[in-house]
């Protein structure tokens, strides 16, 4: 029996690099010309009023625009490419479409670009989990999975496997983040029910600590490519440090097809994985009393109980989850505070003998709302969090966060990138 094939390439010329990477997998075999083809990038999030660093946070435009044309050279002319971006208040797909240069892909291939999130969606039952699917995935005859060579801080990688979890409407999203649905056994039954033809991974940077822009990324120039979405995720997590099996939603893919999760059970073609291999960090360090990150301890702050979050915090929370950290430390001005319990999530439930219990989501608001270990609720009841509301509900209280602060972390996350460390926008422009 032969062993999928996965290629990895460095990244040099973005055209000539892609191109090596599909030619080495046999990537286009098994695509017919008059397919229905979607691509789905990892285009996550953006952030339009502070300064983003997109490195290992979404596909860049180099890769993207390389694919496309390629494809188009080939004879293939009904591209889509689709994503479901987080929504915050609301969609920003379109928005990020033309910040990438998406748009001139559309001009100068005519491929069809998708904001999921402005479709219709339609449930598809996963072995008892209902899910509802954007109508352009479901209408695709073949798709390619283009996500980020990254970590993931509740799911320890996030990448062929874990974009495709982007298909779905906001409600299923948040549903696999459940109380009964663990994430990591919720969205590997994505791929089982989608003709995912090819998945190519961008590392042209890797994420420490992702998948937002909270991470730190790295410049790696590396590309790998397979027609098996499996294999392709089982070599760029043993890329980034990380055996497959120990990934418990790639181990729980592998045992609903069947597969073998080892190293060894693949045909590597390119460039050695050896070689490249590097270790990413993928989590937090938090206090061994779960009172918070440990940067909170080094900083002397008391009074405070920061409940480390689970896989129940959905992306909505998570992505102002950091915001939410950084706004406490900014109000710590020496004395403790006011013994203040943080939780979040949809499993955490309030502890006994604290002053205030802040309840940062709607879902742990509803968990906790006959809680009676609850002296006095500061409750963010809203979906997801809203910064403005945080502030001003800590205010009533007298806790005074400074947002200057929060300004001023964005800009240093930003800043830490240079251009002589091989951070270039450009990458992500065309």
């Amino acid at each position: 029996m032969s062993k999928p094939v996965v290629s990895l390439v460095n990244f040099t010329d973005p055209r000539e690099s892609v191109r090596k990477a599909l030619e080495l997998c046999d990537g286009l075999a098994g695509l017919d010309k008059n397919d229905k083809i979607l691509i789905k990038p990892n285009l996550v999030s953006w952030d339009f009023d502070l300064p983003f660093p997109p490195y290992g946070v979404v596909a860049t435009s180099a890769v993207m625009s390389a694919l496309v044309s390629i494809l188009y050279e080939e004879g293939f002319r009904r591209l889509t490419i689709g994503e479901g971006p987080l929504m915050i208040p609301k969609t920003i797909g379109r928005a990020m479409f033309t910040v990438l240069g998406y748009n001139k892909l559309q001009e100068k291939y005519g491929v069809r670009l998708v904001d999921f999130n402005e479709e219709k969606f339609e449930k598809v039952n996963f072995d008892g989990l209902k899910l509802a699917l954007a109508r352009s995935v479901l209408e695709a005859d073949k798709i390619i999975n283009l996500p980020v060579l990254k970590t993931h801080n509740q799911c320890l990688v996030s990448l062929g496997i874990k974009n495709l979890k982007g298909c779905l409407d906001r409600k299923s999203k948040i549903n696999c983040h459940g109380r009964e649905h663990d994430l990591d056994h919720s969205f590997p039954r994505i791929p089982g029910k989608l003709p995912v033809a090819l998945t190519l991974i961008d590392g042209v940077f890797a994420l420490a600590r992702g998948p937002g822009h909270i991470g730190e990324a790295y410049r790696k120039n590396l590309l790998l490519a397979s027609k098996n979405i499996l294999a392709c995720d089982i070599a760029g997590a043993e890329l980034m440090g990380f055996s497959a099996g120990e990934v418990e939603h790639l181990a729980y893919f592998a045992g609903l097809t069947g597969a073998d999760t080892s190293l060894s059970a693949l045909e590597i073609r390119g460039e050695s994985l050896e070689k490249h291999r590097f270790s990413l960090e993928y989590d937090w360090d938090w206090t061994t009393e779960d009172t918070g990150p440990v940067a909170f301890q080094k900083a002397g702050i008391t009074g405070l109980a920061v409940r480390k979050y689970d896989s129940s915090l959905c992306t909505g929370c998570s992505k102002m989850y950091n915001p939410m950290l950084i706004l406490l430390m900014s109000a710590f001005k020496g004395a403790p505070f006011p013994r203040v319990e943080v939780i979040t999530g949809k499993r955490q439930k309030a502890s006994p003998g604290f002053d205030y219990t802040l309840l940062f989501g709607k879902c742990v608001c509803s968990l906790n709302k006959d809680n009676p270990d609850i002296r006095q609720a500061i409750a963010i009841n809203s979906c997801p969090p809203d910064k403005d509301d945080f502030i001003a509900a800590l205010r009533e209280v007298g806790i005074n966060c400074d947002y200057n602060q929060y300004v001023a972390f964005r800009h240093y996350l930003y800043n830490r990138y240079k251009p002589e460390n091989g951070f270039d926008p450009g990458l992500y422009s065309l």
